[in-house]
């Protein structure tokens, strides 16, 4: 009985983990999508129509490959041309799930 109680435990604990972990993975993508994706793209391309407008540069431009994630946080956190600042809208763990999404686009 004692056996049972412990494994049922066990296996409750490991499932919640495994939850937690592919929450915060997502977590990233769901705000990238929610904030970003209309100027920035599915792709991270900027070939929207409001990404044209706003002359967004591609994540295949040169300046945005060679930016650190810490630069690409800041400027999300503190806007950049024409982007607003995020930093009292969303979380810094928001802020780097969303840049960590980003930069899976740079090739």
């Amino acid at each position: 009985m004692n056996n049972t109680i412990r494994s049922i435990v066990v296996l409750a604990v490991f499932a919640s983990l495994v939850c937690a972990v592919g929450f915060a993975q997502s977590s990233g993508e769901a705000i990238y999508k929610q904030k970003c994706l209309n100027c920035h793209g599915t792709d991270g391309l900027a070939s929207s129509g409001i990404g044209k407008i706003m002359k967004v540069k591609s994540v295949t431009d040169p300046e945005v490959k060679k930016l650190t994630e810490a630069e690409m946080i800041e400027m999300v956190r503190n806007g950049c041309g024409k982007m607003q600042p995020y930093k009292d809208e969303l979380t810094k763990a928001q802020i780097k799930g969303s840049v960590d999404y980003f930069r899976t686009f740079i090739k």
